[in-house]
């Protein structure tokens, strides 16, 4: 198979992860409740980075398009 078909069959693949699974947990902040002498409370959060459904289907549309150009190619 040609480069070009396995990189159609990887952002197939990618876009279908992506827009299967949405997005990811990037970071965490950690936020000073209260300090009383030696005594801290804190408080952690976590932040998702969501993976737009535009993105995916990007993905997909120009895997596709690579998948269907390969295919049609004489060589």
């Amino acid at each position: 198979m040609k480069p070009a078909g396995i990189l159609g069959i990887i952002l197939v693949v990618a876009g279908i992860i992506m827009l299967a699974y949405g997005g990811y947990t990037s970071f965490t902040t950690k936020e000073n409740v209260a300090k009383l002498g030696p005594i801290e409370i804190n408080r952690h959060e976590e932040h998702p980075v969501p993976i737009g459904p535009i993105v995916g289907g990007v993905c997909i549309v120009g895997g596709i398009i690579l998948l269907v150009s390969n295919k049609r190619s004489p060589v």
